[in-house]
C-alpha cells in the first residue's frame, strides 16, 4: 500500500475552508480507513492479536521481529503500530527510536508482559501512547486502539489548521505588500501602525521612517485642516469614508531646505475599528485604510475633458464650450443689463493653403492664426474654433458698438503682416461678421447664426473686413436656404440639362472633343449658368449627386452618339475636389462606363490643380486607378494655381487647358515672350495637349496658332449646345 499523505487544504479567502478526513471509529467502514501494524516475536500472540483487532473492524498487518517491522515501516505508512518490547536483536525500544529520529507519523502501542512500571514509564517518555500488559482484555486493546487513533487525528487536525493559518498569513502578507494600493493601520491617536510595501514605491518614504508617525506627516500643510478627519476615519459601515480624492506628499529628494515634496492624487477609503469584548461598550482602536494612486486616471480623465470641450489642433474652445460660455454671458448681461458681441470669423482663401502647401502647412497656419487673434483680445473673451478655418469670438462686458468694431479692427489688422509657415510667406484675411446682445437676439443658437449671416455678407462685398448684423440679411440667408432646396428639387424633378461645346483644331477648325457643361433649367428664372449656383453646391455637399448625375447623363448621351457613329472624340466633364475625394466616386464611375457600354477612353476628367495639389499623394493614386480603366484627365484653369512640373510628370494628364484670363491678354501689342507663349512651351516640352479656353478672337486664334497651340474653345467657333444641337453638329462634321 502507498504511503499515505495529508492532501493541501482549499483556500477561500474571507471564508477560509478546511477540509480535514474525519473517518468515525464507531462504524467498520471508518475503521478500515486505518492501518494497523501487529510486531511481535511470538507468532501465536502476533497473529491473535491481529485476529482480535480485524474482527474489530481495523486493516492490521504483522511482523514477526524488530527487523521486519523496520523495513515494513519504511515501504509502507502505518497510522499505529502495537508493539512488544522484548524482541530478540531489534527490540521495542530501538524501534520508538527509531520512529522518533525518523519523524514517522505513527503511533505506537506498547503490548507486552513486562511487568516493571519503570518499563511503561520509560515507553511512554519515548513517544508511546499507551502500555498494554499482557494478558489483556480485549476491550482495552480495542479500546486503546480507538484512544490512539482519535488523538492521532486531532493532532492531524491541529497540524492541518496550523499549517492553514500560517499559509493563510503568508498569501495574505503577499496580498497587503504587493498590492497596487497603499494599506494602512492607524491606532486610535492616528499614528501609523501597519505600512504595506507600496508605500516606498508610491510615496518615496521608508516603511520603517512612516511607523509610529502620525499620518499628517502625508498631508500639505494647506490640507491639514479639511483632510484631518478624513484620512483617521471613525465612522465604520455605509458612513466610513470612500473613495476620497485627496492630496498626499510623495518625497522626491532632498535638498538643503529638507526633504523635497510633490503633491499626487489618491483615492482613499478608509473605515474605523473598535474592540468588541463581551460585556464591555465597544471602544474605538484604530483605523484601517486603503489609498489608491489615481494621477494618470486623474490626468486621462481631464485629457478626455480637454477634448470633449476643446479643438485638439488650436487648444482653443470648440463649438461645446463656447456656446456655454454664450449661455453663461447672455444671463450676466441679462442680469447686469450689459451688451456682449459675437463674432463669427473665416479666413479668406484658407482653402487655397490647404489645397497647395498641403494639412499639415494649413494646420501650422491655423496656430499661428489663432495666436494672433487670441494676443488681440482681453482674457475675458473667448476665442473658439468651430471647425475647419472658421472661429467664434465672444466679447462679454462691452458698453457700445464701438467696442467690437475696435477689437474687429484689431484682429483685421493683425493679421495683415505675412505668416512664416515652412519657408512659405503666407497672407491670411478674415471676414468677420458681428452680432450684438440684445439687440440681434436673445439666444445662443439666434445671435452664432446672425454673426454668420453678417460674415458671409463679408465674403460676397470682397471679403477681409467686418460687418454687423442687420435686418436685411435675412432676406440673403433665406435666398441661400431657397438656393440649396432650390437645388434638391431640380434634382428630383430633372430640371438639370447638359450642354457641350466644341473644341476645336486651331490649324483648320476641325472639332476634336467636347466639353460637358451643366445648366440649371429654372422653372421660374429660366436657363441658368453654373456659376450662380455651383460654388452653393460646393458649400451644402450638392455637388456629389449633381456631380454623379452629370456623368450619368454624358455617358447616356455618348452611349446614343456611338450607336449612331457620330465622331466626337472624347467628351471632358468637370470634376471637384469632393467628387475626386469621395471614397465611392471610383466604383460609382466604373459602374456608369459598364451600364451605358462606354469605354473609359472616351471621357476626360478635367481637375484644377488646387484639386491635385490638395493631397497630391492620395490625388496621384486616384487618378491612377482611373486611368486603369481608360479614362483620360485634362487639367483645368491651368497657370492660375500653384503649378509644380513635379506633379505634371507624376500624373496621367493628357491635356493642358490654359485659362481664358490669359487668352483674353491675347492683343495686338502681346510681347513675344508672354505667359502664353511659356505654357505653350511647356506644354509641348511635356508632351501635352494645349487648349486655349474662351477664344472669341481671330487675333486670339493667331496668335495661339503662330506658338503652337493645339486646339481651342470659345463663342469664335460655337456657343454651348444642346443635345439635339449637339448631334446635329457632329453629323456635319462626319
Amino acid at each position: 500500500m502507498e504511503h499515505m499523505k495529508t492532501p493541501l487544504p482549499n483556500l477561500n479567502l474571507g471564508n477560509v475552508d478546511f477540509p480535514v478526513r474525519t473517518p468515525r471509529l464507531d462504524q467498520p467502514q471508518g475503521r478500515k480507513y486505518y492501518r494497523l501494524l501487529v510486531v511481535d516475536d511470538d507468532q501465536r500472540h502476533r497473529e491473535s492479536l491481529r485476529d482480535l483487532i480485524s474482527l474489530a473492524g481495523f486493516q492490521a498487518a504483522m511482523a514477526g521481529s524488530g527487523h521486519d517491522a523496520l523495513e515494513m515501516l519504511n515501504q509502507e505508512h502505518y497510522d499505529l503500530m502495537l508493539l512488544d518490547l522484548r524482541m530478540p536483536e531489534i527490540d521495542g525500544h530501538q524501534i520508538l527510536d527509531h520512529i522518533k529520529s525518523h519523524g514517522l507519523d505513527t503511533g505506537v502501542i506498547i503490548v507486552s508482559g513486562e511487568p516493571s512500571w519503570d518499563e511503561a514509564t520509560r515507553t511512554l517518555r519515548r513517544g508511546a501512547d499507551d502500555f498494554i500488559r499482557k494478558p489483556y482484555a480485549p476491550d482495552e486493546v480495542i479500546a486503546a486502539i480507538e484512544n490512539s487513533l482519535k488523538k492521532r487525528r486531532l493532532e492531524q487536525e491541529n497540524r492541518r489548521i496550523q499549517e492553514q493559518l500560517r499559509m493563510s498569513e503568508k498569501l495574505h502578507r503577499f496580498i497587503v505588500n504587493n498590492s497596487p494600493d497603499l494599506i494602512y493601520i492607524l491606532d486610535q491617536n492616528g499614528h501609523f501602525r501597519f505600512l504595506n510595501q507600496r508605500v516606498e514605491s508610491l510615496l518615496g518614504h521608508n516603511k520603517k521612517d512612516l511607523l509610529n508617525k502620525h499620518y499628517s506627516e502625508l498631508l500639505f500643510d494647506a490640507d491639514q485642516k479639511d483632510l484631518l478627519h478624513m484620512f483617521d476615519e471613525r465612522r465604520t459601515g455605509e458612513r466610513a469614508t470612500r473613495n476620497l480624492e485627496l492630496r498626499l506628499k510623495r518625497k522626491v529628494g532632498e535638498s538643503e531646505n529638507g526633504p523635497e515634496y510633490v503633491p499626487i492624487t489618491m483615492e482613499l477609503s478608509s473605515m474605523g475599528v473598535y474592540s468588541h469584548l463581551e460585556g464591555k461598550e465597544k471602544q474605538f482602536i484604530g483605523t484601517y485604510g486603503v489609498a489608491r494612486d489615481i494621477t494618470e486616471r486623474k490626468k486621462a480623465e481631464d485629457m478626455i475633458n480637454f477634448q470633449a470641450y476643446h479643438d485638439l489642433l488650436t487648444g482653443l474652445p470648440n463649438r461645446a464650450l463656447f456656446k456655454d460660455r454664450l449661455g453663461l454671458a447672455i444671463r450676466q448681461a441679462a442680469r447686469d443689463k450689459t451688451r456682449l458681441a459675437v463674432m463669427f470669423l473665416d479666413l479668406d482663401r484658407f482653402k487655397l493653403v490647404n489645397d497647395t502647401l498641403g494639412h499639415t502647412c494649413g494646420d501650422l497656419l491655423l496656430q499661428s492664426v489663432a495666436n494672433r487673434i487670441q494676443s488681440t483680445i482681453r482674457k475675458v473673451d473667448t476665442l473658439s474654433r468651430i471647425g475647419g478655418d472658421e472661429f467664434t469670438l465672444l466679447l462679454p462686458k462691452i458698453n457700445h458698438e464701438k467696442d467690437a468694431a475696435l477689437i474687429a479692427d484689431k484682429i483685421v489688422a493683425a493679421l495683415k503682416p505675412p505668416f512664416l509657415i515652412e519657408e512659405h510667406e503666407l497672407y491670411v484675411r478674415a471676414s468677420i461678421g458681428i452680432a450684438l446682445y440684445p439687440e440681434h437676439g436673445s439666444e445662443i443658437d439666434t445671435l452664432i447664426k446672425r454673426a454668420d449671416m453678417a460674415m458671409y455678407e463679408v465674403k460676397s462685398k470682397g471679403r477681409d473686413g467686418y460687418v454687423f448684423y442687420s435686418d436685411q440679411l435675412d432676406t440673403k440667408y433665406a435666398n441661400r436656404l431657397y438656393m440649396e432646396s432650390s437645388m434638391r428639387r431640380a434634382l428630383s424633378e430633372d430640371q438639370f440639362v447638359v450642354h457641350y461645346q466644341p473644341m476645336v483644331r486651331l490649324d483648320d477648325g476641325s472639332p476634336t472633343s467636347l466639353e460637358a457643361l451643366i445648366r440649371w433649367n429654372h422653372p421660374e428664372k429660366g436657363m441658368v449658368d453654373p456659376g450662380e449656383f455651383i460654388a452653393c453646391a460646393e458649400e451644402n455637399g450638392m455637388i456629389i449627386p449633381i456631380g454623379r448625375w452629370v456623368l450619368k447623363q454624358v455617358l447616356s448621351d455618348l452611349s446614343k452618339w456611338r450607336q449612331q457613329g457620330l465622331p466626337f472624340g472624347t467628351v471632358a466633364v468637370n470634376i471637384s475636389a469632393s467628387q475626386l475625394e469621395h471614397p465611392e466616386f471610383l466604383n460609382m464611375l466604373v459602374e456608369l462606363l459598364e451600364t451605358y457600354k462606354v469605354p473609359g477612353s472616351c471621357l476626360e476628367l478635367e481637375i484644377t490643380e488646387n484639386v491635385i495639389m490638395k493631397d497630391m499623394e492620395a490625388a496621384v493614386a486616384q487618378l491612377k486607378k482611373l486611368a486603369r480603366y481608360g479614362v483620360k484627365f485634362a487639367i483645368d484653369d491651368f497657370g492660375t494655381g500653384y503649378s509644380s512640373l513635379s506633379y505634371l510628370k507624376s500624373l496621367p494628364i493628357n491635356t493642358l487647358k490654359m485659362d481664358q484670363s490669359f487668352v483674353d491678354e491675347i492683343t495686338e501689342d502681346i510681347e513675344e515672350e508672354s505667359i502664353v507663349s511659356a505654357i505653350a512651351a511647356m506644354a509641348r516640352g511635356l508632351h501635352l495637349k494645349l487648349v486655349a479656353e474662351g477664344v472669341e478672337k481671330e487675333i486670339q486664334a493667331n496668335y495661339l496658332r503662330s506658338i503652337g497651340c493645339d486646339q481651342a474653345q470659345g463663342f469664335l467657333y460655337s456657343t454651348p449646345m444642346d443635345f439635339s444641337r449637339t448631334t446635329s453638329y457632329l453629323s456635319s462634321n462626319r
